[in-house]
């Protein structure tokens, strides 16, 4: 675990009633934010030391992480975070292009005035994140605008799909925002899809959002192809 990280996760130490969840939510910040390395060993006695917590709601906390697809459960030997496979990318990159699509054709008909206000706000802020540099905040609202989008299909059926896909993908889109010129790129994109969403052109906002996701695609495949 990186300095940072073991910074990160002293300050969360856990108090609270829904101990399990809340090593669940502190652990995948740190793999998702890469202090927790792909094919880390996850030492459970350190981590209870850390947490604060015992080892019955940390080994549930490594279930749910197991399920979203961010940890590796072994038979008698420390959990392990998940190695990041490439070819499995691209599969969940197809999928999640053809769902985020379909659901930002929807919401073109779908969301409320007042939910597109709610995003072109979002989008301000995005902006200006990028200008700070605040790379964590920044990737955070990025995941709030497009559970908004999600949300505004009013799908209940789509939203859970992309629930599900959720846990598998946040890790390889926080690293495309390595690849240079990925942050400028994808607040552009974003904003061409607001402005679709805004005009009700279902067609148009499908169209664009399938490209973004398939561009962070683009950009992890980049960063994990072999150097010569």
């Amino acid at each position: 675990m990186t300095m940072e990280g073991a910074a990160l996760l002293g300050r969360r130490r856990i108090t609270t009633p829904s101990l399990a969840e809340e090593a669940h939510q502190a652990l995948h910040d740190l793999i998702v934010h890469g202090h927790l390395a792909p094919g880390q060993r996850l030492s459970e006695p350190e981590l209870c030391e850390q947490l604060g917590i015992s080892r019955t709601p940390l080994r549930e906390a490594l279930k749910m992480l197991a399920a979203d697809g961010l940890v590796t459960l072994r038979r008698n030997r420390n959990a392990q975070v998940s190695l990041i496979d490439s070819q499995e990318l691209e599969h969940l990159f197809e999928v999640e292009a053809g769902l985020e699509s379909l659901a930002a054709s929807l919401a073109a008909h779908r969301m409320t005035n007042t939910e597109l206000k709610r995003l072109e706000t979002l989008q301000e802020r995005l902006e200006r994140l990028l200008k700070k540099g605040d790379r964590n905040a920044y990737f955070e609202l990025n995941q709030r605008i497009h559970g908004l989008i999600v949300a505004g299909a009013k799908n209940p059926v789509l939203a859970e799909t992309h629930r599900s896909l959720l846990g598998r993908l946040e890790r390889a889109r926080f690293l495309a925002l390595d690849r240079l010129g990925r942050w400028s790129e994808s607040t552009r994109e974003h904003r061409e899809i607001l402005e679709a969403l805004k005009a009700r052109d279902s067609n148009l906002a499908r169209r664009l959002l399938a490209d973004h996701v398939q561009h962070t695609g683009d950009a992890i495949a980049a960063i994990n192809r072999p150097h010569p």
